[in-house]
């Protein structure tokens, strides 16, 4: 079989085949073929395509609901509604709303010595993107990239993961039914066609996920020299002052760590909190969560844990921690369950740096609390760890929220929140280190999903030509009594 012939059989199968490696390869030149012929899409058509995708979600939004209910054997509706499908239709509304003034090319300053000139950039599309996403918001962590490569006038290729089967049979027929192939397909597949995929010589590469696997995405792209984004993860601590009401400050951070059941890279992973206040910390996130999830009210409607692999990672960290000593204290009447991947939020005190739960990405449910005699203690041990992709501060001090922001490194920081400095549209999104690299977002996603093309112009007078060679004339001996003396 030809390629041609390859080609024309796996498009009529539609976008959501689970592909080889001939069959990526087509499909990116077949993008890029296309790119070539509309190299700059124009305000209307980059407009059309955003609002053409919101009506689609918006479609398709019962559909999908249902289909995250599956793919996570039961999720709330509301943390859907809320994580994935309001957090992907308001970065399509902030796109449209701001996209004109994105486009503008932007004017630069010109020094003296190369007058008369004008200078801009021009903000020109990559080309084609690869948008590598993760199980866990399955919807907006597809989404959120698709409308910054979109809005910068790119095609895309999505991988999605292989967790969410159910979700991503949605998303492809949706985005099929939009837009064609060659501009946004859909690809499935386990983990050799995500290597396949992280292999390809796209454009541009965004990846969401792991440290780990994140390392390798980058390892892969470096061959073919393809510019990339990782958004990653880490461990996002929660700082507590010995000042802020202890219910105030757990309310302000708790549903950062309850929702999604704790299965979000900005989740609170840890707590510092003062040392004589462990024990008050503990009863107020005991009541705070047992009024947010009455035990009345069963664990049918609670989000899971996504497989059961994963539930059983975050058992052996809880098992580990009493083995070496922890006080493991489960919250609520509701017991743990394999078979229905159900946790409860488990409050870990006495901890120790030798826990698992201590050196890993938790990732669920889990909620470590760390005592601290001072915040210098504080800042010494978030400096001294990888650098986390959150970093939450309770606390209502200007001097105390200062100390740690000029001191202490994160990708994001909530101060009097936890993790929802993500939906913002007008802030970049991002880590640092070990928790990522890039951003996108609102504008910086624009610019991450654009090359900034540097842009000098000249008329019909020029002068520069003065300090051409030969060397040593009068005008030379001038220039560097003026500007290198």
């Amino acid at each position: 079989m030809t390629n041609a012939e390859h080609l024309s059989e796996v498009t009529a199968l539609g976008n959501d085949v689970n592909p080889d490696a001939v069959y990526l390869q087509l499909i990116l030149q077949k993008q890029k073929t296309a790119f070539q012929a509309a190299p700059y899409p124009s305000y209307a058509e980059r407009i059309n395509d955003l609002k053409q995708l919101k009506k689609g979600l918006l479609a398709s939004k019962q559909t999908l609901l249902m289909a995250l209910e599956k793919d996570f054997h039961y999720r709330s509706h509301d943390e859907s509604l809320l994580g994935d499908i309001y957090s992907s239709l308001s970065s399509i509304d902030y796109a449209v709303k701001h996209l004109r003034k994105w486009m503008k090319p932007q004017k630069r300053h010109v020094g003296i010595v190369f007058q008369p000139a004008k200078a801009e950039v021009i903000y020109q599309p990559r080309g084609v993107v690869g948008i590598i996403s993760p199980w866990n918001y399955p919807v907006f962590l597809a989404m959120g990239p698709l409308v910054a490569a979109l809005a910068a006038g790119n095609r895309a290729m999505i991988k999605v993961s292989e967790f969410t089967p159910h979700t991503n049979t949605v998303l492809a027929r949706l985005l099929a039914d939009i837009f064609p192939q060659e501009k946004v397909c859909v690809i499935q597949g386990e983990t050799e066609v995500a290597q396949a995929f992280s292999s390809l010589p796209f454009d541009h590469l965004l990846f969401t996920g792991s440290t780990q696997v994140g390392r390798h995405v980058m390892k892969a792209a470096a061959e073919n020299l393809v510019s990339v984004t990782l958004e990653l993860g880490g461990k996002s601590p929660v700082i507590v002052d010995d000042e802020i009401p202890m219910d105030v400050a757990v309310a302000r951070f708790i549903y950062g760590k309850t929702m999604n059941a704790g299965q979000t890279c900005v989740a609170p992973d840890y707590i510092f909190c003062p040392k004589d206040r462990v024990s008050e910390m503990v009863e107020a996130i005991k009541k705070r969560y047992n009024a947010m999830y009455p035990n009345h009210e069963g664990c049918d409607k609670r989000t899971r844990i996504i497989n059961r692999n994963q539930f059983r990672r975050l058992q052996s960290y809880i098992d580990e921690a009493s083995v070496l000593g922890a006080d493991v204290i489960p919250l609520g009447e509701l017991k743990s369950d394999e078979a229905t991947c159900f946790m409860p939020l488990t409050l870990i005190a006495e901890t120790n740096g030798a826990m698992s739960v201590m050196r890993e990405e938790i990732f669920g449910p889990i909620l470590p609390i760390i005592a601290y005699d001072n915040v210098q203690q504080v800042i010494d041990s978030i400096n001294g760890s990888p650098r986390p992709l959150g970093l939450y501060i309770q606390n209502f001090n200007k001097a105390f929220q200062d100390n740690v922001l000029t001191n202490a490194h994160a990708g994001g920081v909530c101060i009097n929140d936890a993790a929802f400095h993500v939906v913002v549209d007008d802030l970049p999104f991002g880590g640092i280190g070990e928790s990522g690299m890039g951003s996108y977002h609102g504008i910086e996603g624009f610019r991450t999903f654009s090359h900034s093309k540097s842009v000098l112009k000249r008329g019909r007078l020029f002068f520069s030509d003065m300090l051409f060679p030969p060397y040593g004339k009068k005008m030379h001996e001038l220039f560097y009594r003026f500007f290198v003396s």
